[in-house]
């Protein structure tokens, strides 16, 4: 049996040469605008808050499920940006926060 594969071009048909930068729409509706927030920085203006913030909140707010949020704390926050969380079980369950920020 001799079976022929077709293989369906899923990208822009156009070659390398001919592509460009975005176009000048693009580049005019995006002129002017401000950095985008990401899921980081949320979680991180959530634990910066003086009353801090609960893992419902941090998933909440980044549609992540709790491992991921634990894991962007002891990953991301703590090790790579170097701040120090601290965490206390309250009347909402455990709520974390900076303690000490990085200078």
């Amino acid at each position: 049996m001799n079976h022929e594969v077709k293989i369906a071009k899923t990208y822009c048909a156009a070659t390398p040469e001919k592509r460009t930068g975005p176009s000048k729409e693009v580049a005019s509706r995006t002129a002017g605008k401000t950095a985008r927030k990401t899921k980081s920085d949320a979680v991180i203006a959530l634990l910066a808050r003086p009353q801090g913030a609960t893992l419902d909140e941090m998933m909440k707010a980044t549609g992540w499920q709790s491992h991921s949020v634990r894991g962007f704390l002891a990953g991301t926050v703590k090790k790579k940006l170097g701040h120090t969380i601290g965490s206390e079980v309250g009347e909402m369950g455990r709520v974390y926060c900076i303690i000490a920020e990085v200078k």
